[in-house]
């Protein structure tokens, strides 16, 4: 076994449990957690993390997640179980890059966020999953992964919960203070459950990096010292929550990918550009960072991380969006070109994203999926030894 080779956190759902899932994407009256409206739902996937913590420890995994099977989206299951929150069906869902990268492809469109009442992250049901998960992987070490507090900002800050007559939140302020005092509640909570890492996943970075050909922050009517402003309470946000979870005790990571729905992305934008912001200013231990693709750039990107010593970079020089193994020569080369950057002993590897950050999962089957993690340990004790 290796520690140098690490999945995302999201894992290929079985049938049977997909079968209970499908029937909640449409209906807006369910509300989460979803267990609660299906008569042997929770049996059903309560078995399935079982099957799949069983499976993880047998590919010799080190750090062991529950699949993120009880999530339909990888984000917003999380927010669904705040106080506060409303589920509703939106008018359509997100846009993604089909996979010839020309056209635009929706999502399922479950994706309303409708704020009712003040946000509270108390007696929050991924608690007791994290739990059970705990209970399951007995003696692994294990980590719970939810939406970064910034990410979430960023959608409910573009929604229409702020500033109407019967709003909650009357400008974006309040609704950072309301978000803020919601995660810390979820975090105490999550440590006094027992909890070591706590993983914040986060795809809007790359929003500012102006060589994104999808972002809406570039264009000449863009305000860019707005945009910046933005930025900065991205950061703010996110580093005041993981300042709390350091005085509780945790490890803070953070993984930040460019969209991964159906083996679809939803943009570009290299790391270089976003480097002196999120990379530098982001007070995380451990950054799992996407590199599947030359849609994230140089490696030279690693250049900011030289005078953070104590942080851990995990390169997502493999693909989890397809059925076939990765060219290993062209990993290990970038392994060899980032050693050259970061110490060797900070490095360590991953696939680009988990491999079901929704339901659905992306277009490979699961003994892919297993295929694809072994040769990932391969590649690592090839790289960096037993």
């Amino acid at each position: 076994m290796t520690d140098k080779f690490q999945i995302v956190g999201s894992l290929l759902r079985p049938d049977e449990l997909l079968e209970y899932k499908s029937q909640i994407e449409h209906r807006d009256d369910i509300q989460y957690p979803f267990y609660n409206h299906f008569e042997g739902y929770a049996q059903c996937e309560t078995k399935a993390i079982e099957q799949v913590v069983k499976k993880e420890i047998e590919h010799n995994l080190s750090i062991i997640t529950d699949g993120e099977f009880s999530k339909s989206m990888w984000h917003l299951d999380f927010v669904w179980g705040f106080g506060g929150v409303e589920r509703y069906i939106a008018d359509h869902g997100y846009f993604f890059r089909d996979v010839d990268g020309t056209s635009k492809y929706e999502t399922r469109k479950d994706i309303g966020l409708r704020i009712t009442g003040e946000l509270s992250g108390k007696n929050h049901h991924f608690i007791q999953l994290f739990k059970q998960l705990q209970d399951t992987a007995g003696d692994q070490q294990t980590k719970l992964c939810v939406p970064s507090p910034s990410h979430i900002f960023g959608e409910l800050s573009w929604s229409d919960n702020i500033g109407g007559t019967d709003a909650v939140y009357q400008n974006i302020q309040e609704l950072k203070a309301g978000l803020v005092k919601a995660y810390k509640e979820f975090v105490t909570e999550f440590a006094a459950a027992g909890g070591k890492i706590l993983q914040f996943d986060d795809c809007l970075w790359e929003l500012f990096a102006d060589d994104n050909p999808n972002s809406p922050f570039t264009g000449e009517h863009i305000n860019q010292e707005e945009v910046q402003g933005l930025a900065t309470e991205f950061i703010d946000i996110n580093n005041t929550v993981i300042d709390y979870g350091h005085s509780l005790g945790l490890k803070m990571w953070t993984h930040n990918c460019r969209g991964n729905y159906d083996s679809r992305n939803m943009g570009g934008g290299s790391y270089a550009k976003i480097a002196n912001l999120f990379l530098k200013q982001l007070k995380y231990d451990r950054f799992f960072l996407e590199w599947d693709d030359d849609r994230a750039g140089s490696i030279e990107a690693l250049e900011v991380f030289k005078d953070r010593p104590e942080t851990e970079i995990v390169l997502g020089l493999l693909s989890s969006k397809t059925s076939t193994l990765d060219d290993e020569d062209r990993v290990l080369r970038l392994l060899d070109e980032a050693s050259k950057i970061i110490d060797k002993d900070r490095l360590l590897l991953s696939h680009q994203c988990g491999f079901a950050s929704c339901d659905g999962g992306n277009e490979l089957s699961e003994s892919q999926q297993w295929a694809k993690i072994d040769q990932g340990q391969r590649i690592a004790k090839q790289y960096w030894g037993s």
